[in-house]
């Protein structure tokens, strides 16, 4: 392992000592229940544009390029802000840091709702990126710090199947309810759900220094599998955003489905998401470095499958649901994989994973916008199942079966 001995004894430190107060049972629970309502806010925030992408056009009267750049702007913000944040506000306390992230998401979602320019819906939705940049940094060590160690992986698990249902309940729900009154209402439902997450935070989350967390330091850091995991996860987020940003184009113009269609389609789409978290959840403990690979592997598959045959309507259901069932345990294995090899701080190594991965969203959007104008939108799928294989490739030559959790003791 490389120079993993100090940091190692450092980790192993943290955990020994409880230097804070752990709240009692119920409240655990009500914070991670927060915690998992504030992810599936924050994923439904990030993802709804791409539902309501026509409705926001015509309303505001702009391209929908310029409303897919909402998506694109949205995850170079995440990126380039995720580390900055993380490391401007290492010292304050969660329960601080949290309030004000819930309270930056319901202003910014309350000022997204009222809305009538582009520009001002672009700088709500860039609040709302810079809260959820930081959000991703510190939730993971605040919600399994609060459990043993022995069952991280269903900690991030349940994190994770909170943030999947944003796409199986939050963007087709928001986009059925803005279809059938306006695209603000549903934006200003997330500032209601995001007011819940806010007042039980600030209510039940014990005031402690971060340093002192019991997952505050990686139980087995590795600087390599770091780089690795890092490496390997911009990429398949590259891949996977290239094509699905332009998922509506390619079943309504390729496929063939109509638009009711498509809207059952993306709940499919959700459900084999939030499936697919959930079976590796259950495993995540045992074979985090092999649910990474799987995943990752079969979102390529699931990208090339929908280039090759998207054009028959059972076969694009078919790669639809592959591409589902690995998008959301791609992220998930990643941030679980922060927790054990982070070098130094998991808030640090979580930021910068999620800052990478949010590159990968960004570069993947404006590459499919830049794909689009030239050929058929099957060719963005082509692109990002290429860029998966790569991400594969990475895994496979980065020999990734070395860093597990910390066996129990």
């Amino acid at each position: 392992m490389d120079g993993a001995t100090e940091q190692e004894q450092q980790a192993k430190s943290e955990r020994d000592r409880t230097l804070t107060t752990q709240p009692a049972p119920w409240h655990r629970s009500a914070v991670l229940a927060a915690l998992m309502l504030a992810a599936f806010t924050f994923n439904t925030a990030e993802n709804l544009p791409i539902g309501l992408l026509e409705l926001i056009s015509g309303s505001l009267g702009v391209s929908l390029s310029a409303v897919g750049l909402l998506v694109t702007g949205y995850g170079v913000t995440v990126a380039v802000s995720s580390l900055p944040l993380a490391h401007a506000m290492r010292a304050v306390p969660r329960r601080h840091v949290l309030t004000g992230l819930l309270a930056a998401l319901v202003v910014s979602s309350l000022v997204a709702a009222l809305a009538t320019s582009y520009s001002l819906l672009l700088v709500a939705r860039l609040l709302t990126a810079l809260a959820q940049a930081l959000f991703w940094a510190v939730m993971g060590p605040v919600a399994v710090g609060l459990f043993a160690p022995e069952v991280r992986g269903r900690v991030v698990g349940a994190l994770s199947v909170a943030g999947s249902l944003a796409l199986v309940l939050g963007v087709p729900a928001g986009t059925w309810l803005g279809q059938q009154s306006d695209w603000q209402v549903p934006v200003a439902v997330l500032a209601g759900l995001g007011s819940i997450s806010l007042v039980t935070i600030a209510a039940l989350l014990p005031t402690s220094r971060p340093e002192e967390e019991r997952a505050a330091y990686g139980t087995r850091p590795d600087v390599r599998r770091f780089g690795t995991v890092l490496a390997a996860g911009a990429l398949s987020a590259t891949g996977a955003f290239t094509g699905y940003t332009y998922i509506v184009k390619l079943l309504g113009d390729v496929s063939g489905f109509s638009a009711s269609t498509v809207s059952a389609l993306f709940v499919a789409f959700g459900v084999a998401c939030l499936a697919g978290v959930s079976i590796t959840g259950v495993f995540l403990d045992r074979f985090p470095q092999a649910a990474l690979t799987m995943a990752v592997a079969t979102q390529a598959v699931g990208m090339l499958g929908l280039y090759t045959a998207g054009t028959q309507p059972v076969a694009a259901v078919v790669f639809l649901v592959l591409i589902g069932g690995a998008l959301g345990p791609v992220f998930m294995t990643t941030q679980n994989a922060m927790l054990h090899c982070a070098p130094g701080r998991t808030d640090i190594a979580l930021a910068a994973n999620s800052g990478l991965y949010n590159a990968g969203i960004a570069a993947g959007a404006a590459l499919g916008g830049l794909i689009l104008p030239l050929a058929d939108v099957r060719v963005t799928f082509l692109a990002g199942g290429l860029l998966t294989v790569g991400a594969s490739a990475v895994l496979l030559g980065g020999r990734l079966l070395r860093c597990g959790p910390e066996p129990a003791e």
